[in-house]
């Protein structure tokens, strides 16, 4: 049964990943027929990868589509993310628990993300951004691209969180390195840096629980 007939018939929650990007899509290419298309999207790439991609070069790049495809379906993905990606915004953040409960599906990421969270003065989430796709290293990650959001959004505090893909949560030197100038850089910016929580297999590292957060130099 065609993904047009599943909908009509059925819903669209009757469809799988793949289904759906088809319909978005359309048709295929002279390569590939629209199945064949719409599976290697979604083979072998994180989900985030295709949720957080915002440069369109890279996108089209990335999953090997002509200009009408990579726009059709970055136009797609931006709706759904604009639309229904506010499921946390104004959660109040009383711990490091909530935190973690909200990004603890960072584990099954098979690349380093790097996600800050933004809040306002009641500690509420008005913010909620992948960063960047990499090594959490000092030498890649400049701070700028964590407190652009933070100044964008008016934020009063900050969260950032990052994954090992390796499992183990415990802080590399580059990982606690990297802090030091976030956190040097919060000072300057007068925007608290509250945590860095670093996502591990069904475990987390909190900066700020083990006390390697200094908030007073």
């Amino acid at each position: 049964m065609k993904p047009r007939e599943k909908i009509q018939l059925h819903g669209p929650q009757e469809l799988e990943d793949h289904d759906l990007i088809a319909l978005i899509l359309g048709r295929g290419t002279r390569k590939e027929d629209i199945f064949q298309l719409s599976k290697r999207i979604l083979h072998g790439f994180d989900r985030e990868e295709l949720l957080h991609e915002k440069n369109y070069q890279e996108f089209k790049k990335r999953f090997r589509l002509g200009t009408v495809s990579a726009s059709q379906l970055m136009a797609a993905v931006e709706f759904g993310r604009r639309f229904f990606g506010k499921e946390n915004i104004k959660k109040r953040i009383t711990s490091t628990e909530d935190i973690y409960e909200i990004t603890k599906n960072m584990q099954y990421l098979k690349k380093e993300y790097v996600r800050g969270i933004y809040l306002n003065t009641r500690n509420q989430i008005i913010h909620n951004e992948i960063i960047t796709i990499g090594s959490l290293d000092a030498n890649i990650l400049h701070p700028r691209e964590i407190f652009r959001p933070a100044i964008e959004h008016g934020a009063y505090a900050l969260i950032v969180i990052h994954n090992h893909p390796s499992g183990d949560p415990n802080p590399s030197t580059a990982d606690q390195i990297t802090t030091q100038k976030i956190q040097k850089a919060s000072r300057i910016l007068k925007i608290p840096l509250l945590d860095h929580i670093i996502i591990g297999e069904n475990s987390y590292y909190s900066f700020h629980r083990d006390g390697n957060l200094n908030h007073h130099e």
